[in-house]
């Protein structure tokens, strides 16, 4: 629990920070006077004051901000905007003369429509410049797996969820070639296919094996159960052996090749897992190949229980080997900027279909997710280690960005729309119009909020 609190103060801390950092360092660059910078929305927790700038830590953890000098509507998101939505409709109602419009020349509405748009951008740019960073910095350090094969292993009818057992029938390592309209090169591309596909009738081509149509789910949940069961097609090579396991006990050795299983002959990884799985506590016949050697081995599986994607329980039969994984490449520098790129643009294009398909029908609202489903998958990935939980950050500052660029005033978006209306008819809106718009979109934003956070807690208890 505190690896996962931790992990999610500094995923969410650490991104906000670099989205406010960007619109308050060009903010500086073009001269803006700055009053505050907040992490945070609404009332002020705690905060310090440097220079003409106050710092501060505000109520709502549902992002930040920053206020420049002539940005009366950020009063709505400070939590102190009443006064103003008052005086407002008295000038309105001709109670009141309207405030001067006069302004000082570090204010932002002083600056050119170019010097404000680049403001306003700035905080999309350094997320998305943060996610490049990152992607290509792990590369170097880390290196990059390559991905699988487009191969599919054979699944088990037993294990696919409703829909999909069409893919029991295709032959054990047929290379997918196409889901849907998307064509697919690697397994990596293969999951995306498949997690990001409108839902309903799909056709799974391949290139030596007939195509077969499945029934993809609209919600995440029964997609995830999917691409659980989906492996692609391994080679029957021994990479660990686990101790004290009923292969140690057989003397198996990492290296060794599977050749056959109860006298039947192993081309792939998984035609040794589906005869080992039916033959818990009996002992099992192998062959393997050690260098130039044929060496006979007999294995007693130990039975172990095994969760379905279906939520099924069985007992299954487990040697205690894993496939030898593919070893991380490390690309020269220009290489890791490359694959930077290419990753940041890859979250982009999936974060953008996810909200188109979301507008037109094609994803459930239920899919979204807030801070709880938030906090998990960073306490999830914490747990897997730095470059994991670095590539998480990556990819969370991308869909950042991303949302930030939905044209919600209150949002970058939204003022970017205000920008363009300037500039379309050649005057801004008022400050009572920005305000009352910002109060519609500080709204929406929280409605949207507490919609992600039902389903977070919808799915904690498996609904």
């Amino acid at each position: 629990m505190l690896i996962t609190i931790a992990a999610t103060i500094v995923v969410l801390g650490v991104l906000i920070f670099v989205h406010e950092l960007g619109h308050f360092l060009t903010a500086k660059l073009v001269d803006i006077e700055v009053p505050r910078f907040s992490i945070g929305f609404g009332p002020r927790i705690l905060g310090f004051r440097r220079g003409e700038t106050e710092y501060v830590l505000s109520l709502l953890p549902l992002g930040g901000y920053v206020k420049m000098a002539g940005m009366e509507e950020m009063e709505v998101i400070e939590g102190k905007d009443e006064h103003r939505r008052v005086a407002g409709d008295l000038v309105d109602m001709g109670v009141l003369d309207a405030p001067s419009e006069t302004r000082g020349p570090r204010d932002f509405e002083s600056k050119s429509l170019g010097a404000r748009a680049l403001v306003i951008s700035a905080g999309v740019i350094m997320n998305m410049l943060f996610a490049f960073l990152v992607f290509a910095g792990a590369a170097l350090v880390w290196g990059v797996e390559p991905p699988g094969p487009a191969r599919l292993a054979q699944p088990v009818q037993a294990e696919l969820p409703a829909g999909a057992e069409a893919l029991a029938g295709v032959r054990m390592g047929a290379r997918i070639v196409a889901v849907g309209a998307t064509r697919v090169e690697d397994w990596d591309q293969v999951v995306r296919a498949i997690a990001t596909a409108p839902a309903g009738a799909t056709v799974v081509r391949f290139a030596d094996a007939p195509a077969v149509t499945i029934t993809l789910p609209r919600e995440e949940k029964e997609r995830k159960a999917l691409l659980r069961v989906l492996q692609y097609a391994q080679e029957p090579v021994v990479g660990a052996i686990m101790q004290g396991s009923a292969a140690a006990d057989a003397g198996m050795r990492p290296g060794d090749r599977i050749v056959s299983v109860a006298g039947v002959g192993v081309h792939y990884w998984q035609d040794l897992v589906h005869t080992v799985q039916q033959r818990a506590g009996q002992p099992i016949p192998l062959v393997v190949q050690r260098g130039a050697a044929m060496i006979p081995l007999s294995a007693t599986p130990r039975a172990t229980l095994d969760t379905l994607a279906t939520g099924a329980v069985r007992t299954v039969g487990r040697l205690g080997i894993l496939p030898v994984l593919p070893e991380p490449t490390r690309p020269s520098v220009p290489g890791a900027l490359a694959y930077g790129a290419r990753e940041t643009w890859t979250v982009v294009a999936l974060v953008g279909g996810f909200l188109r398909d979301l507008v037109t029908g094609r994803q459930s609202p239920r899919n979204l997710g807030g801070p709880i489903l938030i906090g998990q998958l960073s306490g999830q990935v914490a747990r897997a280690g730095l470059a994991q939980f670095l590539r998480f950050m990556a990819l969370f500052s991308v869909n950042l960005a991303v949302l930030n660029l939905l044209p919600i005033p209150v949002l970058d978006g939204g003022h970017l729309l205000f920008i363009g209306i300037e500039a379309v008819r050649g005057r801004a809106l008022t400050v009572q119009q920005r305000s009352r718009l910002m109060q519609v979109g500080f709204m929406l934003v929280v409605a949207l909020m507490v919609w992600a956070v039902a389903n977070d807690v919808l799915r904690l208890f498996g609904v």
